[in-house]
This record gives structure tokens, sequence and C-alpha cells, in this order.
């Protein structure tokens, strides 16, 4: 299915089966209208982003009640996505999810495919390559230290050091063109010293980065024996 950004689309964002609570999340240039379509008591389109309001949804086509639910409405760019994001919570039966999920689908939402709304998050910006790898870790983290690892690379952790060493690195290039441009003239843009230290600090970092994979690795699948 060819996917596009000016889609709205909806998945179940809580775990299936029965439980207490089940969220619904639309994200997209129409999520606001599309859940207005089943939503009564309250004009969302009027609301503020970041806000929480209770309401009934009501299926269009019959009428019939559906839930009474709450919808947390996030406004572009302030959302995950950084599109329009509403979430949803009705009760956690399989059924009532099924039927609002259809109404949902029947007003012009498109179902979710699997890590969408990251994927989205990250076409717009709003997390970077890691940062978005780091979602699915931290969902599927079983022990602390795994946890931590995939909590600091979502924070941006390891976004920074790739961010420090892309810096030093173009600093290092930036010298080296001087010195290819100029050699000849008799004048030294950088101390040698300085070159072969700012070299040794970039492959510090490079040698660390693969340790800290290498750990990562294991925290996260373990040791093959």
């Amino acid at each position: 299915m060819v996917q596009s950004l000016s889609d709205t689309i909806v998945a179940l964002s809580t775990p299936p089966g029965v439980g207490a609570l089940a969220v619904v999340r639309l994200s997209g240039p129409n999520a606001v209208a599309i859940t207005q379509a089943l939503f009564s008591k309250k004009t969302l389109a009027a609301q503020p982003g970041h806000t929480l309001h209770y309401g009934t949804l009501r299926d269009p086509a019959s009428g019939q009640v559906l839930d009474e639910v709450v919808a947390a409405l996030y406004r572009a760019p302030r959302s995950f996505t950084r599109e329009d994001v509403v979430e949803i919570s009705g009760h956690g039966s399989d059924f009532i999810v099924r039927q609002i999920m259809a109404a949902l689908l029947r007003q012009g939402a498109r179902l979710a495919e699997a890590g969408e709304f990251t994927k989205r998050a990250f076409l717009n910006g709003a997390l970077d390559l890691a940062q978005a790898e780091a979602v699915a870790d931290l969902i599927a983290a079983d022990s602390a230290l795994s946890h931590q690892v995939a909590l600091k690379q979502l924070r941006g952790g390891f976004s920074n050091e790739l961010r420090d060493l892309r810096a030093q690195l173009i600093k290092f290039a930036a010298l080296l063109e001087l010195e290819l441009d100029f050699g000849e003239e008799d004048v030294e843009f950088a101390d040698r010293t300085g070159l072969t230290r700012l070299l040794g600090e970039v492959l510090g970092v490079v040698l660390g980065l693969l340790r800290s994979f290498e750990l990562g690795n294991v925290i996260k699948n373990g040791i093959t024996t």
C-alpha cells in the first residue's frame, strides 16, 4: 500500500483483548474532523491542544451509541507525530473497539500500518532515526538496564554523541582542506600536533560507540551460546 502523509491514520494503541480501557489513536490532517463525526457534547475543532474532552461516540450511519469516552486532543506540531492527533480512551471491550474502529474507517481514516505513527514522527522531524529505533526498544524492554539504554537513546543521548562526532569530523575536514589549498604558500592553518590530537579524539569516540553497540546488543538480545 502506498502511504501518504495526507492520509489520516487510525490504530488501537493499547494491547488487544479485554481490559479496563482501550485507546484508539488517530493522526493526520483530518483526525479532529473524523473524530467529531462520531463525538457529541462538544465541538472539538474549537478546542485547544493538550486538552481532554468527555463525550459520547455515536455511529453516524445508525445513530447507535458506541461508548462514553474521553478524547485527548493534540494540535500540530505539538504532538508525537507533529500532526493533529486524537486519542480516544474508551472501555476495553473487543466488540466496542471494533465498532469504533469501523465507524472511524467509514469516515475516511485509514488503518495504520505497523510502526506508522513512529514513521510519521521521523518523517516530520519529531524524531531522528536513532530515536525512532529506540521507541521499539523501549516498548520491548524487559529489564531495568534495557529500559535505561532505550530511554537514553529516545531522549537523544546517542544522537547527541553522533552530532558531536559530526562536528569534530567537519572541523577536521575543513583544516585538511585549508592545508591542501594553501600548502605551497608556507602558511600553516593548523598545528600538526592539534590535528593529530583531534584525529585521536574522533577515533576514541568511534571506538566508544562501537563498544556501546556491542554492549547494547548483549543487553537487548542476550548472549548467544
